[in-house]
């Protein structure tokens, strides 16, 4: 019985021997194909992936050298579950506003289809599966990581500092396949911001939202005149609809017969629609509620695809205090410690005088600031004004210097002559109530000459479009901000404060430490709350940025 026993161990010690060789047979057979493709001509392998061209074959060449050409992706020529979860992820890149076919979808589906029909691959099927999946990680880690659009492919200025470290892209590869931490090692190139991660939520919600919304027709509301409180109108009905299907509004028993009516009930949804579409919430259907109720869900999905490309060229940042602007936004924040600590409504630049997007440091402010007026605004405005009026210089509070200094009458320049390229003064504002930036400026030195300000012209903070400036950033709260960066210097008194801002005469006040400025553009990000926050495009960026998404990666190898 032993003796029977002893035997039954040896021949399936044995087969096991012999299953293993022919694993590892088959595996070899792989290898020596994976060896053939990255060691022979060039021509060949671009033949091989003519339909699907790879597009980083130097760092491909780098991987499966270092692992002595073994397969990643496939044991015994059977695909593994990284293969499998890699490539659902690939299928998902449109969770992150990306395009799946970029990371060879399409060359890979015809594999994974035999594979599941039952239908063994061969070596050489099984060493193109390795190479496109490896590439496609490749690709997509780094797009996850850093953007697939460089910001200086698109107009207008993006200045903001990008990352300057490098992803690791090989070593995520390699633990990926040897650790099976596919998702973990794709994921953990995500940015840092919590932000993004409730922005690819939304993405999620949104998709699924065009799947219920793709068999029926997004009717368009047409309107003649603003909807109030308690009117009747027929675009009503329709109206509730779209605020349920945006869940802005809690679904309730319309009295019959009151379908065409505004009532409270609905206001209510409408006040939680405006303010998350960056709306004055009084509650009137005008053209701008009705404008931003027309979007559909394709539409949110683009602008959620664009502004998540945004957050991934943003460096990682660690900083405890710094200064958020969001153009888009009309809104200033002022951050430490993760903590919002003030909320400002601002004034932005205008349409062509836009403000750029960039970041520097605060180091100073002015309270009382004089104005020098910038050579735009002096060939566009000021000369212009002054050749109309003479006495529009007195006006404004305004003097003509030249450049050492010395005043000069306005009386005694031929003003016919003058234009924005012969003129050999300065024009500088006094100190003073009417002063164009107002009782105090935050300093942040760019070559944009671009700063933060206080303004005389407080009635424009209640407009919904406040893209009203020529390039800086007016703010609704100078006082308190100004409170807030002199905390730890409590010689600045609220008293002291106020007194130096309306002083008749500039003093400049070194900050502590220097606070990082944010310069940006968002038209969407999805809230703390997880609500979704939709802006306006004032300076028509997404479409641009959207359609450079769109395009097909070159392949520059």
């Amino acid at each position: 019985m032993k003796k029977v026993k002893w035997c039954f161990y040896f021949l399936l010690v044995i087969q096991l021997f012999f299953l293993k060789l022919v694993a590892f047979a088959q595996d070899q057979s792989v290898t020596n194909e994976i060896r053939t493709l990255l060691e022979g001509d060039s021509t060949y392998l671009n033949i091989i992936f003519n339909d699907s061209p790879l597009h980083s074959p130097s760092e491909l060449f780098s991987f499966y050298s270092d692992r002595a050409f073994e397969p990643s992706w496939s044991v015994n020529q059977i695909l593994t579950c990284n293969a499998l979860e890699l490539r659902l992820l690939i299928q998902q890149a449109e969770f992150e506003g990306l395009v799946p076919e970029d990371y060879h979808l399409e060359g890979l589906n015809p594999f994974f289809e035999k594979f599941f029909n039952g239908t063994p691959l061969t070596p050489l099927e099984l060493a193109k599966v390795d190479f496109l999946l490896s590439d496609a990680f490749i690709l997509y880690a780094n797009h996850i990581y850093s953007g697939k659009v460089h910001p200086e492919h698109i107009n207008g200025s993006w200045e903001i500092i990008q990352k300057v470290n490098e992803p690791k892209v090989l070593e995520k590869l390699n633990l990926a396949v040897t650790q099976n931490e596919v998702r973990t090692q794709i994921f953990g190139l995500h940015p840092k911001f919590a932000i993004y991660k409730r922005m690819r939520q939304s993405m999620i919600k949104y998709l699924d939202l065009q799947k219920e919304q793709v068999d029926e027709k997004w009717e368009n509301i047409k309107i003649k005149d603003a909807i109030e409180l308690s009117q009747a109108n027929p675009q009503i009905n329709t109206i509730r609809k779209r605020l349920l299907f945006w869940a802005d509004l809690d679904d309730y028993q319309v009295q019959e017969g009151n379908g065409d009516i505004y009532d409270s009930l609905l206001m209510e949804g409408v006040k939680n629609f405006q303010q998350r579409n960056g709306l004055q919430a009084d509650g009137v259907l005008g053209k701008a509620t009705i404008e931003a109720l027309n979007k559909n869900p394709k539409e949110l999905i683009k602008q959620v695809s664009v502004n998540m490309e945004r957050l991934r060229w943003l460096p990682d940042t660690t900083v405890n205090e710094f200064i958020l602007v969001n153009i888009a936004n009309y809104g200033m924040d002022y951050i430490r410690e993760m903590d919002t600590l003030l909320h400002s409504n601002a004034i932005v630049g205008k349409t062509y005088r836009k403000t750029p997007v960039f970041n520097a440091g605060m180091s100073y402010l002015v309270f009382s600031p004089t104005w020098t007026v910038p050579p735009t605004i002096l060939k566009n405005d000021v000369i212009p004004a002054v050749k109309k009026n003479l006495n529009y210089l007195t006006a404004k509070n305004m003097r003509i210097l030249d450049f050492s200094g010395q005043e000069i009458n306005p009386s005694t320049i031929n003003w016919k002559s003058v234009n924005g390229n012969n003129f050999k003064y300065m024009v500088r504002q006094d100190p003073g109530k009417d002063n164009a930036l107002g009782q105090v400026k935050f300093m942040f030195p760019n070559k944009h000459n671009v700063y933060i300000h206080d303004t005389p012209s407080r009635t424009l903070f209640s407009k919904e479009d406040r893209a009203l400036s020529s390039g800086c950033i007016r703010i609704q709260k100078p006082f308190e901000l100004a409170k807030l960066l002199l905390a730890d210097q409590p010689d600045w008194t609220d008293e002291l404060i106020k007194k130096a801002m309306s002083s008749s005469k500039a003093e400049s006040v070194s900050l502590t430490r220097k606070i990082p400025v944010i310069i940006l553009y968002l038209t969407f990000w999805t809230d703390s709350k997880g609500k979704e926050q939709v802006r306006k495009d004032i300076y028509s960026r997404d479409d641009e940025l959207f359609l450079l998404l769109q395009k097909p990666v070159i392949n520059t190898n």
